[in-house]
């Protein structure tokens, strides 16, 4: 079993940064494809950004330049720098992991409890 904690969300204003980590307990992060969802009031759970287990990545078009994913095997994280942050990247951010990278949630067999982001305007 994988148990998965997410960190370093808050308040920041308009223009400034935020950097999420996602730990693991129970196997090593490495094993698995990981990504960050993220979830606003109202709306459904979005994609926004996926690193295979080789490396590979893939961004959202909405965080694409902002946002950047990376792998710490030796701390058993993946984090997620987020510059340059708008009103609009506010919601619940989660991260997931699974055997497999995709960009459908339904994909992902482990998932964190989630951490908020708030951007003021």
């Amino acid at each position: 079993q994988v148990q998965l904690v997410e960190s370093g969300g808050g308040l920041v204003q308009a223009g400034g940064s935020l950097r999420l980590s996602c730990a693991a307990s129970g196997r090593t992060l490495s094993w698995f494809a990981m990504a960050w969802f993220r979830q606003a009031p109202g709306k459904e759970r979005e994609f926004i950004v996926g690193i295979s287990t080789s490396g590979l990545t893939r961004y959202a078009d909405s965080v694409k330049g902002r946002f950047t994913i990376t792998r710490d095997n030796e701390q058993n994280t993946v984090n997620l720098q987020m510059n340059t942050l708008g009103p609009e990247d506010t919601a619940v951010y989660y991260c997931a992991g699974g055997r497999f990278f995709s960009v459908d949630s339904r994909s992902y067999d482990y998932w964190g409890q989630g951490t908020q982001v708030t951007v003021s305007s």
